[in-house]
């Protein structure tokens, strides 16, 4: 068994301001037509979630 990690973004409350992508040292998020997109490079550090200025990115499976 493996364990599937899943970045959760609530749009009701993402500004969209891209700080996420240039916080994750792997390069592993990308903003494309307001819609955030993470690929399989990302190392599950948090740096996303923490620099999110309104909370809208948490960790779920």
């Amino acid at each position: 068994m493996y364990e599937v990690f899943v970045m959760k973004v609530n749009y009701g409350k993402c500004l969209h301001c891209g700080g996420c992508v240039g916080s994750c040292p792997m390069n592993a998020i990308y903003l494309e037509d307001y819609i955030l997109e993470f690929s399989d490079k990302c190392n599950k550090c948090g740096r996303c979630i923490k620099v999110c200025p309104v909370g809208a990115l948490s960790e779920g499976n």
